[in-house]
């Protein structure tokens, strides 16, 4: 029996996840199933034709991995109308496909269907970061004899259903305002309280106002034709994007004109002083001037630091809170990330989980202004919720590239002895993956005649709910302080 299953096709997985699960439980080959949507072009659409078969009698539970459900979510917020059967081709292969062709099917790189749906994740992906760099908002003019937060408004056309998915980005990015996206594909609103999204289609509002001068005035103002490349420039802003972007009636002119206007640039150079100029000269004459840190030093490498831009943590961070200490210390500490404290004063271990640390410390005749202590990732992840900004575990991949500041710092310092204070610490200093309990409270050596010692992170012991189980962890941890004083000594 063949089935006929129609969707609404706006990148909710749930919708497509409970049809799945029936026809996988069912056993229906997917050969046997044509999944639609409402944007067919032939306008069969319909939920009436939806009915799922009964599951098999023999059929088992199933579990799929969290990799799978993630490439899912990005997939389906595909426009391609494909995307439904290649899904549950995939999943009905992982079921059925034996160990090696079902449930390592996501690691075999070369396999069509893999490819398939990530270039279709890759291709959702490019349209979110698009989203999150062209939207252009406008302002609304407030109620008359009325009050309160300012209003924007904006227009976009993504190639793909993505309102939902990016969505919770303006929220975090533009939480002061109350704003409304509207795209063809769906809009998405904020009022300071709720977010909300729908998949409707929306029509395009007219929003041309005068601040589309100054964005054209601007433009021309920072447009330099001696560094113009064609191709880089219409690979950051595709010309799809250009009809809403006041602006971008102004680049086929400044394109043409590059090559003048350089030669213009070139006679024009060095002519005469910039106005003020000798004001501007004086001025800087009095600034004192800040010695630069001597290269190839931690002050240095800090200060490097500063800037990094190795993965996306740093947009909402306050700061890099770099690592702390003397620069010959023979022990390192390393922790995890820093706290909203950490992040705001720029000093690892400053926050509740530091004060648990400072007070063991001290307890086990440490003195901490021996020590050198950072972390294993230097800028905050967090997720914000009303006022305040609640952790978030940095994933493998935000560990690595921070990874390249951690090794510095241990060629740099050179400790004799390495701590790893929980388990992101351990993988960022080994690549290992073991439970702690395992690897904890036994020195393992390291390169360069180092020794590794881990314990879990303050933190930790700040979470445990049960006041007898924490007295407990709490003395472990004093045991592991006063190890480490003696493998230190």
């Amino acid at each position: 029996m063949r089935y006929r299953f129609s969707l609404r096709g706006r990148g909710d997985l749930t919708e497509w996840r409970d049809a799945a699960r029936a026809f996988l439980m069912a056993g229906i080959v997917p050969e046997y199933i044509e999944w639609r949507t409402m944007d067919d072009a032939d306008g069969l659409f319909g939920f009436d034709e939806n009915h799922l078969p009964p599951p098999h009698p023999d059929c088992e539970p199933m579990t799929v991995s969290p990799a799978f459900i993630r490439l899912a979510q990005a997939v389906l917020c595909h426009s391609d109308p494909t995307r439904f059967a290649l899904l549950y081709r995939m999943l009905f292969r992982m079921m059925h496909g034996g160990v090696i062709h079902g449930r390592h099917l996501l690691q075999m790189a070369t396999d069509p269907d893999v490819v398939g749906a990530s270039r279709m994740a890759k291709s959702v992906g490019r349209d979110y970061h698009k989203m999150t760099a062209f939207v252009r908002f406008k302002e609304l003019p407030l109620k008359e004899g009325t009050a309160g937060r300012r209003r924007f408004i904006s227009w976009f056309e993504p190639d793909h259903f993505i309102i939902a998915r990016v969505a919770p980005f303006f929220q975090r990015r533009f939480t002061d305002m109350d704003w409304l996206i509207l795209t063809p594909k769906g809009s998405a609103s904020w009022d300071g309280e709720t977010l909300r999204t729908t998949d409707e289609p929306a029509e395009k509002p007219d929003l041309r106002d005068e601040t589309d001068e100054l964005w054209r005035t601007y433009y021309a103002s920072i447009f330099n034709p001696a560094r113009l490349k064609v191709k880089m420039m219409t690979t950051e802003m595709p010309k799809k994007y250009w009809k809403n972007l006041p602006e971008a009636e102004l680049i086929p002119g400044l394109i043409a004109n590059a090559e003048a206007n350089v030669i213009e640039m070139a006679r024009k150079a060095a002519s005469e002083p910039l106005p003020f100029h000798h004001r501007i000269q004086e001025a800087a004459a009095r600034a004192p001037v800040e010695p630069m840190p001597i290269a190839g030093t931690l002050a240095a490498l800090k200060q490097e630091a500063r800037h990094c831009t190795r993965c996306d943590i740093h947009c909402l961070a306050t700061q890099t809170v770099f690592g702390d200490g003397p620069p010959d210390a023979k022990v390192m500490f390393v922790g995890e990330q820093p706290g909203d404290q950490e992040d705001l004063a720029g000093k690892p271990f400053v926050g509740p989980a530091g004060k648990l640390f400072n007070d063991v410390i001290g307890e086990a005749g440490i003195d901490r202004r021996s020590l050198y202590i950072t972390n294993a990732v230097k800028h905050f992840k967090y997720e914000p919720r009303g006022k305040r900004r609640i952790h978030q575990k940095p994933n493998m991949g935000e560990v690595r590239q921070c990874r390249w500041w951690l090794t510095q710092e241990l060629e740099l310092v050179r400790p004799k002895l390495v701590v790893a204070m929980g388990a992101t610490a351990l993988f960022a200093l080994t690549d290992m993956r073991q439970k702690l309990e395992d690897v904890r409270g036994e020195p393992i050596a390291m390169e360069e005649g180092r020794m590794l010692f881990v314990t879990v992170h303050p933190s930790y012991l700040l979470r445990i709910p049960d006041e007898g189980r924490k007295a407990e962890e709490l003395a472990r941890f004093r045991e592991d302080m006063n190890r480490i004083k003696r493998l230190a000594a």
